[in-house]
């Protein structure tokens, strides 16, 4: 297939439904073999397989735990075995509990860290060697704007460790621009995704509607433009940057 990425292997963690469906549609429709991954719902990865498959693109499915870095190690390696080497790693994980900072015990500080932070440490770990190596990659680190804002209250374990994401995406630019490989964090807003209501009952959706510059819930497909853009080459000389796709409800 042709496209701005043709040629390219992807991996994107947490491809199974919402945002990562949509950047691995996207980027599979622009010419990149993709790796398909999921931890829970073997049927949801295997349906975003087909469909790419449906369409002319190669894609395969695996499933892995990305808060566990062996488990990561090995998503690399079966991407690597059977669509080549890692050319472009987004890390869209997360898991947003809704508690209070006095409810957060330390088992969920730590699991809420390592789905939402080391995961992303973990990916760059295991794609950024051959990546240097070859003298190009891409590594999109997909984050959650209250992790710049802390507007979201209740979420102090999500919060700390979707701004730790940013930092680890700028380290990485910093140091690995030299080797052809940039690093960019996207931050979507108000996204209308499939989600646990009981997460988001707190969250007054006219207060959001209102504060928007643009009045109308974003769709998952606005971030995988976002994503794509920072991914072919059009996004070479951008890197260690944020990129909000939120509607104008925060500007910065």
């Amino acid at each position: 297939m042709g496209g701005r990425l043709a040629g390219r292997t992807v991996i994107v963690t947490g491809s199974g439904r919402n945002i990562g469906r949509a950047i691995a549609l996207l980027f599979a429709a622009e010419g990149a073999a993709v790796a398909v991954n999921g931890h829970s719902d073997q049927a949801k990865v295997d349906a975003v397989v087909a469909e790419i498959t449906a369409a002319g693109g190669r894609a395969i499915g695996v499933m892995a735990d990305v808060s566990d870095p062996a488990q990561v190690r090995a998503l690399v390696e079966e991407t690597v075995r059977r669509l080549g080497p890692v050319d472009i790693a987004v890390s869209n994980v997360g898991r947003r509990l809704r508690q209070s900072f006095e409810e957060i015990s330390i088992e969920d500080w730590t699991s809420t860290i390592n789905h939402n932070l080391n995961s992303a440490f973990y990916l760059a770990h295991y794609v950024l060697p051959a990546m240097r190596q070859r003298g190009w990659g891409r590594v999109i680190n997909i984050s959650g704007y209250d992790g710049v804002t802390g507007h979201m209250a209740e979420r102090a374990h999500n919060v700390t460790a979707k701004a730790g994401m940013h930092g680890l995406t700028k380290a990485i630019a910093r140091e690995y621009g030299v080797h052809g490989v940039t690093c960019n964090t996207v931050f979507p807003g108000a996204i209308a995704t499939v989600r646990d209501p009981a997460q988001y009952a707190h969250i007054n959706r006219e207060a959001v509607m209102d504060r928007l510059a643009i009045k109308h819930a974003g769709e998952s497909e606005d971030i995988a433009e976002a994503c794509l853009y920072l991914a072919a080459d059009s996004g070479r000389f951008v890197t260690g940057q944020s990129i909000h796709v939120n509607g104008g409800e925060f500007m910065f």
